[in-house]
């Protein structure tokens, strides 16, 4: 009975006179139409039935929605002189792609004239939304916000620059603090996908349980407590936009898995849903682990990291660019006093030599912490110029080498570089005496690998 009843109800959505229908298979034969839609073209259904739609009618999208598997919504659309609201979605079975449908809602000019003046209402309201979500999920940062003149950074950036042009798949690998989040953004705010979301997932920050309904969504009753109508997941929220999974590293095994399906067909699955749906997105991915290490350990899937690995990114730590230590300062000050509010303009000559001295374990955003906590201090005590005093976390945890420059403010250096390397050198030949030329408790003491302090000799030509 439960069959003849959905027979009966489908035969009246067939024969509806106010709705023309038209279905296709996947490679677009028209399998079925209905007399309102035959009416509309002014054919016979013989003359319709088992020929391409493009035959039929050569300007119809429904070739469009096979390839893309995309829903239209509400067009305008004219078909044979008549004016109609179509309607075009894909047809699945099992899960599987089976063709395509068109539905024409058919009005008289008055009832048009009501329906397009409510779809424009609608549309003015969606507007409204998209650009809410715009706001949420969008990229903060170009790469003019990355800043230094290290040439191992600048290579850095140039690959980064060409992966925001090809939309590839990114891995950005890296210490805490280098500025991982920051390529991300600035990927995502030079490609082509620009003005489509930029959605953030910290991998690390999701407990196992919530993170495959937060990055796949779930469908209303999948769960307990889970949200009538459902929710979209962060991958279709980034649809043709980008997704950016922080602390990839950090993913659970099992999720791992689902997540390569993911990007091997570019489709998901709700929780508790059926259908897959198709997404169109650039994946960035960023770690500060050893994903290599731990694939060795079974922590992390071979499978998975190739998939991810198709352009890297190995952003340098700071101890490693110490050249660009000038730079960031320069470049932090002033924006830390504008956004403070604070007339703190310049660091004095022995805070300067304590923060080129100190190596960086948090890397830049360490750097940015201990300055902006800096400026508090100073600015509390009416001072604009930031010596020794307000670092007291790193005062004398770094050898301080006796060089005297002139005191760094907002205004530009001349011979940044040279400055730099002058006491890069000094700081390395003093540490070198105090530790009787010991190269590997020099390079512990100034907290460079031994790789990078050999470098340094080798560039300094010091052979003591």
């Amino acid at each position: 009975m439960k069959n003849e009843a959905f027979i009966e109800i489908l035969d009246g959505i067939l024969e509806n006179p106010y709705i023309g229908i038209i279905m296709v298979d996947t490679l677009g034969i028209i399998t079925k139409v209905n007399k309102t839609y035959s009416v509309l073209l002014g054919l016979k259904e013989e003359n319709i039935m088992n020929k391409h739609i493009l035959e039929v009618t050569p300007h119809s999208r429904l070739p469009e929605v096979l390839r893309t598997r995309e829903v239209h919504l509400a067009d305008h659309w004219l078909v044979n002189g008549h004016d109609t609201i179509v309607f075009r979605m894909p047809l699945y079975k099992d899960g599987k792609l089976i063709g395509a449908m068109g539905q024409s809602l058919v009005l008289g000019a008055a009832g048009l004239k009501i329906l397009s003046k409510k779809l424009k209402e609608l549309e003015r309201e969606l507007t409204v939304y998209k650009n809410v979500v715009s706001s949420i999920y969008s990229s903060k940062y170009s790469f003019d916000s990355i800043v230094g003149e290290d040439v191992n950074l600048r290579n850095v950036k140039s690959i980064a620059q060409r992966a925001s042009n090809t939309g590839s798949t990114v891995l950005i690998m890296g210490e805490s603090g280098t500025g991982k989040e920051l390529f991300a953004n600035a990927i995502h705010q030079a490609s082509p996908r620009a003005d489509r979301p930029f959605v953030r997932v910290n991998c690390a920050a999701l407990p196992d349980n919530l993170l495959e309904s937060e990055l796949f969504g779930y469908e209303e009753g999948a769960f307990t407590g889970a949200r009538k109508g459902g929710k979209p997941g962060k991958f279709e929220i980034a649809n043709h936009g980008a997704i950016f999974l922080d602390e990839i590293g950090d993913m659970p095994l099992a999720m791992q898995a689902k997540l390569l399906i993911v990007l091997q067909e570019r489709e998901v699955e709700r929780v508790g849903g059926t259908k897959p749906i198709r997404v169109d997105v650039q994946v960035i991915a960023a770690t500060n682990r050893n994903l290599e290490d731990m694939m060795k350990m079974g922590k992390f899937r071979e499978d998975l990291y190739y998939r991810l690995n198709v352009v890297t990114l190995n952003v340098p730590s700071l101890r490693e660019r110490s050249q660009d230590i000038y730079l960031l300062i320069n470049y932090l000050l002033a924006k830390l006093s504008q956004r403070l509010h604070t007339q703190v303009e310049k660091v004095s000559e022995e805070a300067l030599r304590l923060l080129c001295s100190y190596d960086w374990p948090g890397n830049v955003r360490e750097l940015e912490n201990l300055l902006e906590r800096a400026i508090n201090l100073a600015d509390s005590n009416q001072d604009s110029c930031l010596s020794p005093e307000y670092f007291p976390s790193i005062l004398g945890l770094v050898v301080q080498p006796s060089l005297s420059i002139e005191p760094v403010g907002i205004e530009r250096v001349d011979n940044l570089r040279e400055a730099v390397e002058r006491m890069e050198e000094e700081v390395i030949q003093r540490v070198l005496q105090q530790t009787h030329n010991n190269k590997a408790q020099t390079a512990k003491i100034l907290g460079l690998n031994k790789s990078v302090l050999y470098r340094k000799l080798r560039k300094y030509k010091l052979y003591l």
